[in-house]
């Protein structure tokens, strides 16, 4: 497969790996997530503002172009709105003036406006950070995963939504690699993860694939070494916006929850879990409690589990857990979960053997 980039978006941090299918080398970096740097960019911007670029993570880019739009002026192209909201009109509610792609670019150049541009791949920082590895910028293959709730019809919750586009996938083929996209097949309504393979264009790199961060999360959490060790396995990614959990059963999905982490505790999770592997979860009950959403296929029953394995930088939320829980590593690295599932997805598609060594 040559030489492989890896890019985990998340809202924390931005987590990059470089691997080399020849050498099996790897060399990995942990830094800040785009939307920090482009939130502290555009806090630092007075006058006039003109937001240009594609759909990225929202959060603090929202809230501070939201408290930007109460005192002055702020203008928004169609594709960089939706960072804020799928709904156009509420956008616009909340003081933004949203105007054509085209007139945004025309008006870039007048040196009216103070110009932000949107968008989870940052190319030039990109660039910067492998390269300060002491790595060359040349890669035959690209992954980015990142969280992408779809576009939802009018009056469908996005949790919903996201939940039945999963389901859609993985009724028909149950493993995480089914929601790994080439750059040319991005279903129209993960429109955030069609801007990260169109954004992907600058880096010049032949193959680009994006894949949604649960899934990918799931997948990299599973090479762990105990997870892949034992027939049935329960995955646990504890990220710094969302957790997510699975039941594995060999290599396939028997079903899955997310929560926002802020909402989570030790003792829920406990209880969680159980119910995830004796199939006892629903989605419109987690949802009612402030879940994020689930999906059960399958109940390999929590006596049948070999391994509950936790990842993600704040995995620390499970200790004092009554869980037999155990401290996750995929490609030896706790916070490398996402990048190595995604690696791993795409081996899968392009028929590969799965990834070697003491995960």
């Amino acid at each position: 497969m040559g030489r492989s980039l890896l890019v985990d978006v998340g809202a924390g941090t931005m987590d990059v790996l470089c691997y080399d299918d020849d050498s099996n080398h790897h060399f990995k970096a942990v830094v800040r997530s785009p939307v920090l740097t482009v939130a502290e960019k555009a806090s630092a911007m007075w006058g006039e503002i003109l937001v240009v670029g594609c759909e990225m993570g929202g959060g603090p880019v929202s809230r501070v172009l939201e408290e930007k739009a109460r005192s002055s002026r702020v203008v928004m192209s169609h594709s960089a709105a939706l960072t804020l909201h799928h709904d156009l009109e509420r956008v616009s509610a909340s003081g933004m003036e949203l105007i054509e792609d085209d007139d945004a670019e025309e008006r870039r150049g007048t040196g009216r406006y103070a110009v932000l541009t949107l968008g989870d791949l940052e190319p030039d920082r990109l660039r910067l950070i492998v390269e300060g590895m002491g790595i060359p910028f040349s890669f035959d293959v690209l992954g980015v995963c990142a969280q992408d709730h779809g576009i939802p019809p009018r009056g469908v919750s996005h949790l919903d939504y996201r939940q039945s586009v999963f389901r859609t996938f993985l009724d028909s083929t149950p493993r995480p690699d089914a929601l790994l996209f080439n750059k040319d097949s991005v279903p129209p309504t993960f429109n955030r993860l069609k801007s990260i393979a169109q954004s992907a264009g600058e880096l010049s790199i032949p193959e680009v694939y994006v894949m949604d961060s649960g899934m990918a999360a799931i997948l990299g959490a599973s090479l762990d070494f105990h997870a892949r060790a034992a027939a049935n396995s329960i995955v646990l990614d504890v990220a710094t916006s969302h957790t997510v959990a699975a039941a594995i059963e060999g290599i396939e999905i028997a079903g899955f929850f997310e929560y926002h982490t802020r909402d989570v505790t030790v003792e829920r999770l406990d209880l969680l879990v159980k119910q995830l592997a004796d199939g006892k979860l629903r989605h419109d009950r987690v949802i009612a409690e402030g879940g994020h959403g689930a999906y059960v296929r399958g109940a390999p029953g929590f006596e049948s589990i070999g391994a509950v394995v936790a990842t993600g930088p704040r995995r620390n939320l499970v200790r004092g857990t009554r869980l037999p829980v155990i401290p996750g590593a995929p490609l030896g690295d706790n916070m490398m979960t996402g990048t190595a599932g995604v690696l791993e997805a795409i081996r899968r598609k392009k028929g590969l053997e799965s990834l070697e060594g003491p995960f």
